[in-house]
């Protein structure tokens, strides 16, 4: 018979709508799914970002990849005391993260730009249309280079500059971790896990995990990966978490 799974605990902030898949699969599986980020992200402070010598206002352009790259740059612009001319262009990965621009600029079409895919190619194609401008690139310290090894390939002049980290969110004594499943969401979730509990033994526990990348972390770490997304049957995490209770639940009734 099947180890029951009673408890899951999913790496990420709790949704913000009751619509979230996981809420459904909570009530239809009889399981209770808590939400715990292993990891957060926090600005660097002003006098951090100083040491990059980089100057905001030597640059005609800003690359977005996330909306969390655009709260940082902005909050330190005005930490900066840096006022970003109205000539400023931006060129978002995404038409979700241009919208978020919003929130800090008056939107104007003639200077805000965006792939239509979300894929890194289609924003370099973008990007590659206005080649002349001087491009900075708010990141994180650990982000991936797929799209800058691709402006590399088409001589598109830009910096990175590192706006903010991602650190592990530590747990506290008082939290209990008794969990019979864990979903992560990317190698620094794994690497936290292993910071907090040093002694970590898996035995009974499954493990689940979305993205190749956080699926190689957890094989280094010399875990067991037992649910993975995507894959062509579950192409989101909460596919294949629904897909692995069935089968659990299958097996039960076996």
């Amino acid at each position: 018979m099947a180890l029951s799974i009673k408890k899951v605990l999913v790496s990420q902030p709790k949704p913000a709508s009751e619509k979230s898949p996981y809420f459904d699969i909570a009530e239809k599986y009889g399981v209770e799914i808590d939400f715990r980020p292993f990891i957060k992200v926090e600005p660097l402070t002003s006098k951090e970002f100083r040491q990059q010598r980089i100057s905001i206002l030597d640059y005609t352009a800003v690359i977005f990849t996330a909306r969390t790259a655009i709260d940082h740059f902005f909050h330190l612009c005005e930490e900066l005391r840096v006022t970003i001319p109205e000539t400023m262009k931006y060129f978002c990965m995404t038409e979700a993260i241009a919208v978020y621009l919003q929130k800090y600029i008056v939107y104007r079409k003639r200077k805000i730009f965006y792939g239509q895919t979300g894929k890194p190619e289609d924003l370099v194609t973008v990007i590659g249309k206005h080649s002349k401008e001087k491009y900075l690139a708010p990141v994180s310290d650990v982000h991936k280079d797929d799209l800058f090894a691709m402006l590399d390939a088409k001589r598109i002049t830009y910096t990175k500059a590192v706006m903010f980290r991602t650190v592990s969110n530590d747990f506290t004594k008082e939290e209990s971790f008794d969990y019979d499943m864990l979903v992560f969401f990317s190698p620094a979730g794994i690497a936290s896990l292993l910071k907090n509990f040093p002694d970590f033994k898996q035995e009974d526990i499954r493990i689940g995990c979305f993205g190749p990348t956080t699926a190689k972390a957890v094989k280094e770490a010399g875990l067991r990966l037992d649910v993975e997304a995507p894959t062509p049957e579950a192409p989101s995490m909460t596919a294949a978490l629904e897909l692995y209770l069935k089968r659990q639940q299958e097996a039960e009734k076996a």
